[in-house]
């Protein structure tokens, strides 16, 4: 005698139903208020993983050229961003400069390094130690990812700098510019039914197709 489906609670509305089989691409909605439950993702996990490996390579190239250089008189001097956090630090911008740290840097790298450390395990049939409590913060820290903001606020910089200094794009500007769409790419594809469902496979669970 097979077993029923699994049963599911509506994020919105709370409505308690089964699970039901979904083509690929497809995703399943509420019958009462019409809210996404889930959706069959296709190949989600490689693909979370491919963005978020990617993403490391470029977030330590973004992190260890200049953004930009400047000439003056003569002379060029390039700004990384680390350069740019202690030199607003010094400025006595404590909090700007640690806005500016924690949204570009910590939780960026936090974001990649977590969907890495969980989804590599995954690939190789494995479960990585406190995936429970690494789900639950990826979940709080991607409102505080900002690296798109963090790029504007560059972007604004340079055309105010452009009045007054040559200003020259660095590689770590770019490697910003990748790192956006790598992240939001990530984001886009990640899907946590999915991990569920492989650490279900993985424990021996029955999950549905």
């Amino acid at each position: 005698m097979s077993q029923p489906a699994p049963l599911i609670a509506c994020h919105d509305c709370d409505l308690l139903q089964r699970e039901i089989t979904l083509k690929p691409g497809c995703a399943a909605t509420c019958p009462r208020c019409g809210a996404v439950l889930y959706r069959n993702a296709t190949d989600s996990i490689n693909r979370t993983l491919a963005y978020a490996m990617s993403a490391a390579l470029v977030f330590l190239v973004a992190n260890g050229f200049p953004i930009f250089a400047i000439e003056s008189q003569g002379s060029l001097k390039g700004i990384t961003l680390m350069g740019a956090v202690h030199s607003l630090w010094g400025q006595d911008m404590q909090a700007v400069a640690t806005v500016v740290f924690i949204t570009a840097v910590v939780i960026p790298a936090l974001e990649i390094l977590s969907l890495v450390y969980l989804l590599l395990p995954l690939r190789l049939t494995m479960l990585a130690p406190g995936y429970n409590q690494l789900l639950r913060l990826l979940r709080l820290a991607e409102p505080w990812g900002m690296v798109e903001v963090f790029m504007l606020g560059i972007l604004v910089s340079l055309v105010k700098l452009t009045s007054n200094f040559r200003v020259i794009p660095g590689v770590a500007l770019w490697s910003f510019a990748v790192l956006t769409l790598l992240i939001a790419a990530a984001a886009a594809s990640f899907s946590t039914r999915d991990v569920w469902c492989c650490v279900d496979r993985i424990n021996g669970r029955r999950v549905a197709p």
